[in-house]
């Protein structure tokens, strides 16, 4: 129960400090509580422990897989540079070049962005929850 714990007191936080309206405020916390006891809290809390203990792994590769994948997206969106500098330079060449990579964006299957986003969230959720157990700086 004491990852449940600390699952409950930063979400409780951050209600406050998104949620302006006191009624509305009151009631999420409600929902929370209510959420706490529920299905729904103990499959949240099955996959907070799968990350953290695939972020704590032995296994380069395991401990690794997320952030790498997250450099490869950031290499993507980093690539905005230097086209911006081949759009300076040959118009038509950049105009190719972001054809070309829009049509292989669009061909990437929507679960693999689901999945991008769902790893991005869970990468930095186990390493925020890391950090305020002391485990990682």
């Amino acid at each position: 129960m004491g990852l449940l714990g600390d699952i409950i007191g930063p979400i409780a936080g951050l209600i406050d400090k998104i949620i302006p309206d006191p009624k509305a405020r009151d009631a999420a916390k409600l929902e929370l509580l209510k959420l706490q006891g529920g299905q729904e809290m103990e499959a949240l809390k099955t996959q907070m422990s799968a990350i953290v203990a695939e972020a704590n792994s032995a296994d380069p590769w395991t401990s690794r897989a997320r952030p790498s994948f997250l450099y490869v997206m950031y290499a993507l969106l980093l690539w905005a540079i230097p086209m911006g500098l081949i759009a300076a330079v040959q118009p038509d060449t950049a105009q190719a070049i972001a054809h070309g990579m829009n049509a292989y964006l669009a061909g990437i299957p929507e679960p693999l962005y689901a999945l991008f986003g769902t790893g991005y969230l869970g990468y930095t959720a186990a390493r925020q929850w890391g950090k305020v157990k002391g485990v990682e700086k």
